[in-house]
């Protein structure tokens, strides 16, 4: 993978890292503590290319007061801090930019409580998605957030990255589901922020605030998040088009149409190919694909109408229902793997994650394949057109190449703020969209963020490097 490289941040002096390390294993016991440097280096990167430090120590926390205690030891000692949970994060939240401490909450994984009478779950941060599905849905319950990694990554970085997922267009996304938060602050304060209740409104939102900010305000030890009953039904029909544009006019079509899937993706022609190679049969005519779920009373009704929809569209090729749950969890396998199977048509690729308004899904793409021609970079496009968040997987296999693959981030990240967009719907900026925070923000409003920052980490100790620009406020 070519490598991006981080900020340059100001790392702790060598006096301070013994110091910290010393105290670390007194409060905490050496068996919590890895300071080796082969023990270390796993926890120094996340999924995305963004080259760090090496951490100088990693904290495996088994407990709240554990986080607490570092968090504390750190601020004493002028050490940074960076949280991890599942470190499967895409634009370099988890990696340490200035070495110091990586605080690793993935062993803070107990599901607390399912409140079935309340329709509310309490869980720590460590707690794999997929299994916190599974735990609820054997209760007859739902948690609609559902990101493509569900079974690797953590709750804990969901709620940092306020992460989304296929059902986001019907359910929105973490944040819609988080009512309460146990957050740890820098010096070693434990606050507890909104409530048990659907309904709240006392004083600020601090729990919105929290969740998405990437880490760098507070460290969660635990969340109460909202549930629902599961859905009685659920139907899926996949639907083939000649092309994107055809395919993008299905979608506002079945959105007229009054039905409001839970799931609306799609994939470009250049993704289609991957899917094929990777051995999944797709008509050869097909040049783009609709991927449909409703769920619900009445589900397999509205299945209907969207097929209706999409079949009436000029370039339409084919629309299958699925007819069983093994079918369809046959195409949702299809969608899930693309990331590794797009991985697999070049040496190096990034995806990026970019959200338009739904009406211009096809002015994206049609300056996605201008951007491509203007710099000679592969691409290919898939995502959830429901909501307009696609991701734009740029492709290439020399290193010599890297130029000119910044330069089409540069030119699509430009491209989405124009059409009225935003530069990430579920990733989050972390450190490779950094820079380009400028183009979407006013001076003013980044000024302001980090007067927050400051209030609640006035050393900027915490996760340091990430979402702000360096530098001063110059867009790439």
């Amino acid at each position: 993978m070519a490598l991006l490289r981080a900020p340059a941040v100001a790392v702790p002096a060598r006096t301070s890292v013994d110091r910290v390390r010393i105290e670390l294993e007194r409060r905490l016991g050496p068996s919590k503590v890895l300071t080796g440097v082969d023990a270390c280096a796993p926890y120094g990167a996340d999924d995305s290319d963004v080259e760090g430090r090496a951490p100088d120590a990693v904290v495996l926390a088994a407990s709240t007061s554990d986080v607490a205690a570092v968090l504390a030891i750190a601020d004493a000692c002028g050490v940074p801090v960076t949280p991890r949970a599942g470190g499967t994060g895409r634009t370099g939240g988890a990696v340490p930019v200035a070495g110091g401490i990586v605080l690793a909450t993935h062993l803070l994984a107990r599901v607390k409580e399912i409140d079935r009478a309340n329709l509310v779950a309490v869980v720590e941060p460590g707690v794999i998605t997929g299994d916190f599905h599974r735990a609820v849905e054997n209760e007859g319950l739902f948690y609609a957030p559902d990101p493509n990694s569900l079974d690797s990554c953590c709750l804990g970085g969901n709620l940092a990255e306020n992460a989304g997922g296929p059902r986001a267009f019907k359910y929105g996304v973490t944040r819609d589901w988080v009512l309460g938060l146990e957050a740890c602050l820098m010096g070693g304060r434990v606050l507890g922020t909104g409530k048990r209740t659907v309904k709240g409104v006392t004083g600020y939102d601090v729990t919105a605030l929290l969740v998405g900010s990437e880490g760098t305000l507070a460290v969660f030890t635990e969340a109460t998040l909202r549930l629902v009953p599961k859905p009685p039904a659920v139907s899926t029909l996949l639907a083939l088009f000649t092309d994107v544009r055809a395919a993008a006019r299905a979608v506002g079509a079945i959105v007229e149409s009054g039905v409001v899937p839970r799931c609306l993706e799609m994939l470009d022609a250049a993704t289609l190919g991957a899917v094929r190679a990777a051995g999944v049969a797709v008509d050869a005519r097909a040049g783009a694909m609709l991927l449909v779920e409703v769920d619900g009373e009445g589900a397999d009704r509205a299945l209907e109408r969207v097929g209706e929809a999409a079949a009436a569209q000029e370039g339409s090729v084919d629309v299958v229902v699925a007819q069983d749950a093994g079918q369809r969890d046959r195409l949702w396998a299809a969608r899930r793997m693309l990331s590794k199977a797009t991985r697999k048509l070049a040496r190096h690729k990034l995806s990026e994650d970019v959200v338009v308004p739904r009406t211009r899904i096809a002015e994206l793409l049609a300056r996605t394949d201008a951007i491509g021609e203007e710099t000679g970079v592969r691409h290919l496009t898939y995502g959830h057109a429901g909501d307009g968040n696609l991701h734009v997987n740029f492709l290439w296999d020399d290193a010599a190449e890297r130029p000119a693959v910044d330069a089409a981030i540069g030119l699509l990240m430009r491209a989405t703020v124009e059409l009225g967009g935003t530069l990430s719907g579920e990733h989050g900026i972390g450190v490779s969209k950094a820079q380009y925070l400028p183009l979407e923000q006013s001076e003013d409003l980044i000024a302001l963020q980090r007067d927050i920052k400051r209030a609640f980490d006035p050393k900027d100790l915490l996760n340091p490097g990430k979402i702000f620009p360096t530098g001063g406020h110059k867009a790439c």
